[in-house]
C-alpha cells in the first residue's frame, strides 16, 4: 500500500469518526420520572449521565422494585415516550485538505473553514417494562435529514428466579461498559463520541471492534442486591451492529466486571475491567463482477475469519462536586486487517485465499487513554473537560513512523440547565473540541481539525 493510499484511508477513518460523533445517541427519559414522581436529578448527575442510582435502577430493569413496576398499575394515559432533539450553531475547520483548485501554486491543500446553523439527528426513546421483571427499550434514530434506522432494540428477563444475578437481554443494545457512550455528555462532531472505542489505525480494514457501538447479540449481566458489584458476558455478532447478517458467520464475546466503594462524604467510586475477543472475516465470494455474492439472508459466503481484541480498565471517582472518568484500553488486530481487509462489503479489499500480505505485515497494535473530568457547580451548571490520546505500539507497516496515525483529542465546554422536569429537560451547550492526527495530512504531515457548537439540547 502507497504513503498516498494510507494518507487517503487516514483521512477517511477520521471523517468516518466526525460522522459517528454527528450521529450519536444518548438515553434520557424523562418519561421515566413521570411513572414514578421523580425528578431527573434522582437517576442524573446531569443527563444523560446517570449517576449511582441511576445506574442501579438501568441494572434492574428499568424498576425500583415495588408494585409501581408492573404496566398494570399505571395510570392508562401514561405513554413511555420521550423525543430528543438539538437545534444548533456549529463551526468545522480541517487545516489540510487536498484540493485541485484553483490551479498554480495554491494547489494541493488548503484549510477548509464551515459554519451555520443546523440540527442533529432526532431520538425517538421508548422503554419500560412489559410486565413486572420483563424490560424493553426501543430507539428509533435518524440522522439529520431524517434518515430513520433501530440504534437499540432488545427486551430482557429481570431478576429470573428472584436473582438479581440472573438477568439476560437479547437485540441490539449497548454493551454493558460501565463509561457509557450513549450518556456522553459531549456533542461535537470530534468528541460526540469516545475516540478510544472507535480507534481504527490507518490503513486498518476492523470495523468491527468498535466498543462504542451498539451491538446485535445476547447478554447475561448480574449484579448484587446494593448493585456495588456487577458482571455480565455478551455473544455478538461481528457485524458492528448491522442488520441483515451482511459479514456472514463470525461472532465476538464482551465480558465486563466493576466493583464500587463507599468513599464517604464523596459518596461512591466504581473499577471495573472489560474485554473484546472476537473473530471476523477478512474474505467473501464474488459474484456479478466482483461485489459480494448476495444471498437472501445476507452475505453467508464470509470466509477466513481473524482474531482482534480490545482490553480496558475504567474507573468512575467523586470528589464532592468534582468526579472523573478514566479509561486505559489495549488494541490488538490480525495482520491481515492491518493490511486493510475485513469490510468488503462496504468497499474495502477482499483478501482472496493464496495472496500473500505484503512483506513484513504485522498486527497492529496500540494504547487508548481518556480522562474526562466534570465540575457540577449546581445541579443546573456542569463544566466538562476531557482529553484522549491513541497511541500506535505497533504499526502493521514496519516502515511507518512509530507515531503515524497517533491522536490527540482535548475538549472544553458545559451545560446549563433551565429545567429539568419529569416533563421535559432543556439544556444550553457550549462546546469546543480539537484534535489532531499524526502523518495524515495529504503531505503526509499531522491533520489537525476543530469543532466549536453552540446548542439547545431538549427532550420532552
Amino acid at each position: 500500500m502507497t504513503s498516498p493510499q494510507k494518507r487517503s484511508l487516514a483521512v477517511a477513518s477520521l471523517l468516518f469518526l466526525a460522522v459517528l460523533g454527528s450521529t450519536g445517541t444518548a438515553n434520557a427519559l424523562p418519561a421515566f420520572a413521570r411513572k414514578y414522581g421523580l425528578r431527573c436529578s434522582a437517576c442524573h448527575e446531569a443527563w444523560p449521565m446517570l449517576n449511582y442510582f441511576g445506574q442501579k435502577f438501568k441494572d434492574n430493569g428499568y424498576q425500583l422494585m415495588n408494585d409501581r413496576d408492573a404496566p398494570i398499575w399505571q395510570n392508562p394515559s401514561y405513554w413511555p415516550v420521550t423525543f430528543r432533539i438539538i437545534p444548533n450553531w456549529h463551526r468545522e475547520s480541517t487545516n489540510k485538505v487536498a484540493v485541485d483548485t484553483p490551479a498554480g501554486p495554491n494547489a494541493g491543500q488548503q484549510q477548509i473553514t464551515s459554519d451555520g446553523f443546523d440540527l442533529s439527528g432526532l431520538d425517538f426513546h421508548t422503554g419500560g417494562t412489559l410486565e413486572k421483571n420483563i424490560s424493553f427499550y426501543v430507539l428509533p434514530s435518524s440522522d439529520s435529514s431524517g434518515n430513520f434506522h433501530f440504534e437499540t432494540v432488545m427486551a430482557r428477563l429481570d431478576n429470573l428466579f428472584g436473582s438479581p444475578w440472573l438477568n439476560i437481554k437479547l437485540g441490539k443494545f449497548e454493551l454493558d461498559n460501565l463509561v457509557s457512550e450513549k450518556r456522553i455528555l459531549t456533542l461535537t462532531n470530534i468528541s460526540g463520541v469516545y475516540q478510544t472505542y472507535h480507534f481504527i489505525p490507518p490503513g486498518d480494514g476492523n470495523t468491527f471492534g468498535q466498543i462504542g457501538d451498539n451491538q446485535l447479540g445476547l447478554e447475561w449481566m448480574g449484579h448484587s442486591v446494593n448493585d456495588r458489584t456487577r458482571v455480565s458476558a455478551a455473544l455478538i455478532s461481528s457485524n458492528d451492529g448491522n442488520v441483515g447478517l451482511p459479514y456472514g458467520n463470525a461472532y465476538s464475546g464482551f465480558f465486563a466486571a466493576s466493583q464500587a466503594f463507599d468513599v464517604g462524604k464523596f459518596g461512591v467510586d466504581r473499577i471495573g475491567a472489560y474485554a473484546m475477543v472476537g473473530l471476523a472475516p477478512t474474505n467473501y465470494l464474488t459474484s456479478n463482477g466482483g461485489g459480494p455474492l448476495a444471498t437472501p439472508f445476507g452475505n453467508g459466503s464470509a470466509l477466513n475469519n481473524q482474531s482482534f481484541s480490545r482490553e480496558g480498565f475504567v474507573g468512575l471517582f467523586y470528589f464532592n462536586k468534582l468526579d472523573f472518568l478514566v479509561v486505559t484500553q489495549h488494541g490488538n488486530d490480525n495482520a491481515a486487517f492491518g493490511a486493510g481487509y475485513g469490510n468488503f462489503p462496504n468497499g474495502g479489499p477482499n483478501f482472496v485465499p493464496g495472496t500473500p500480505l505484503p512483506p513484513g505485515s504485522r498486527n497492529p497494535t496500540w494504547n487508548g487513554y481518556l480522562w474526562e473530568t466534570h465540575y457540577v457547580y449546581s445541579p443546573q451548571l456542569i463544566f466538562i473537560q476531557r482529553s484522549e490520546w491513541e497511541l500506535m505500539h505497533q504499526q502493521a507497516v514496519p516502515t511507518n513512523a512509530s507515531n503515524f496515525g497517533n491522536i490527540e483529542m482535548f475538549t472544553f465546554g458545559y451545560r446549563y440547565y433551565p429545567i429539568m422536569t419529569s416533563r421535559a429537560g432543556f439544556a444550553w451547550h457550549n462546546e469546543y473540541s480539537w484534535m489532531r492526527q499524526r502523518g495524515t495530512a495529504p503531505d503526509g504531515t499531522d491533520l489537525t481539525s476543530s469543532s466549536l457548537l453552540l446548542g439547545f439540547d431538549f427532550d420532552f
